[in-house]
């Protein structure tokens, strides 16, 4: 059985799911294989309008799985170093594409999220979490580094550097609702209520135009590295442009004339 799982929840809704329960999700070398075949197939998933990240059970993602990783014979073939190197690099390669990929992906936090798990859950585009989640970047208490799988430059730009520092060299839990307050994420619901939170949240998006949306996607992260306000601003006037130019922005406005819902062609 596949330790990740990829579904159908909805009208043009995927979701990614974690599913080692009875190890709160704990990441291992055969679950981060999975996990990059997941999201291989998400990519290809071109007509979806947005993605779900949950786990199993009560966890999200409890992090490493400190009982082992399970790829000891790549390291003792590779040696040490080198070995440690390529496997820390195949982890760190979920992050970036989870945050490539085209769709709006929205992290529905049903459990403990820790280490890794909220490494994933910074690198998605919309948080919510269930009341009774826990966080905690987990890494120093691990004795690694606090600075890892993009935690050190997706932290500070959605809780700010500041606080992005005390959680990282505290290493601290934290609950939801001090989640919630300092904008790591934007809703907090009885977990019974999480998946229709993060669908309803889906739809929403679901009822804008395909290409202005993954535009909006695209320019924001975009937007997030620019090095000034004009460089934003000049990529915002080409987005516009392309989006000005297609088929399903005069039927977003046509739609709203006639207050009926939309039929968009994607293009």
């Amino acid at each position: 059985m596949s330790t990740v799982e990829l579904s159908s929840i909805g009208d043009g809704v995927l979701c990614i799911t974690f599913r080692r329960p009875g190890s709160l999700n704990a990441l291992n070398f055969p679950m981060v294989l999975d996990l990059h075949s997941v999201l291989a197939e998400a990519e290809r998933e071109t007509a979806a309008r947005a993605i779900v990240l949950t786990g199993e059970g009560r966890a999200f993602c409890a992090g490493f799985d400190l009982n082992g990783y399970g790829d000891d014979d790549r390291i003792a073939a590779q040696g040490t170093t080198r070995g440690l190197l390529t496997r820390q690099s195949e982890i760190a390669a979920t992050i970036t594409r989870l945050r490539a990929l085209k769709q709006p992906v929205i992290a529905a936090i049903n459990g403990a999220c820790a280490g890794a798990g909220l490494s994933y859950a910074a690198a998605t585009d919309i948080r919510i979490a269930a009341d009774g989640a826990v966080f905690c970047a987990a890494y120093l208490r691990a004795g690694f580094t606090g600075c890892d799988l993009g935690s050190s430059w997706l932290l500070p730009r959605i809780v700010g550097a500041g606080r992005a520092h005390e959680l990282l060299l505290t290493a601290r839990r934290f609950d939801a609702a001090e989640a919630l307050r300092i904008g790591l994420v934007t809703d907090v619901v009885p977990v019974a209520e999480l998946l229709g939170k993060a669908l309803e949240i889906a739809g929403q998006i679901s009822e804008n135009p395909p290409l202005s949306t993954l535009l909006t996607k695209e320019g924001m992260w975009a937007a997030v590295e620019a090095p000034s306000l004009a460089s934003a601003i000049e990529l915002e006037n080409r987005q516009q442009v392309l989006a000005a130019m297609t088929e399903d922005r005069e039927e977003a406005a046509l739609s709203f004339l006639e207050k009926r819902a939309p039929k968009y062609a994607n293009r």
